[in-house]
């Protein structure tokens, strides 16, 4: 479990095809400290770009984790190479600060992004979501994109605006995104449930 505030920017160093070239192992390069306090231990959990990975191998500044085929399809995983930079964020401690929400690092689909807007101080970033998963979507709702905890501001049918202010721009990926790339989406996990007990009583 995770809050989605991101911690560090890593860059994928290494990406190998396993299992038959379907799945990766991926090498992601960290900031000095990043691992070590407490210390990552083989087998735990990491949110990169908002998917949660296990860590297979780690060094002093780098960890190693593996993408099945299914996450690869489903996720932007499948295009990483060399140099991608990646959101960071450890898993969530018992008694550590809620600052974003809850997000499990279970991707529910990609959205394009569409526009950024300078406003005021901060940008409108405007993304297309999937159908399917629009109607989870709700203005002043949280939604994490490429694992970023962050508060819907705007929808209007299949597409929704948040604004990302210029510290949220410089330490995350948002300061590299362009208009036409894509992003990993995860809906609010309460907006799921609510809509999976509405979806039952009819």
């Amino acid at each position: 479990m995770f809050t989605g505030i991101v911690t560090d920017l890593g860059t994928v160093r290494e990406v190998q095809p396993i299992g038959g070239g379907h799945d990766h192992r991926l090498i992601i390069g960290t900031s000095p400290g990043f691992l070590a306090d407490p210390p990552v231990a083989l087998g735990a959990s990491i949110c990169c770009s908002g998917v949660c990975l296990t860590v297979v191998d780690l060094g002093g500044d780098w960890f190693a984790v593996e993408a099945s085929a299914e996450t690869l399809s489903r996720t932007t995983l499948g295009g990483w190479a060399p140099g991608a930079r990646v959101n960071l964020e450890r898993s969530l401690r018992m008694g550590d600060e809620l600052g974003g929400h809850l997000v499990a690092g279970h991707v529910d689909g990609t959205a394009e992004v569409v526009s950024a807007t300078p406003e005021n101080g901060s940008v409108r970033w405007r993304f297309r979501a999937p159908r399917a998963l629009a109607p989870y979507i709700a203005p002043k709702g949280s939604i994490a994109i490429d694992g970023c905890s962050l508060t819907v501001n705007d929808v209007a049918g299949d597409e929704f605006g948040v604004n990302i202010i210029p510290h949220t721009t410089s330490i995350t990926t948002f300061g590299l995104l362009q208009p036409g790339g894509r992003v990993n989406l995860e809906i609010d996990m309460m907006a799921r449930y609510v809509a999976r007990l509405r979806e039952y009583q009819r």
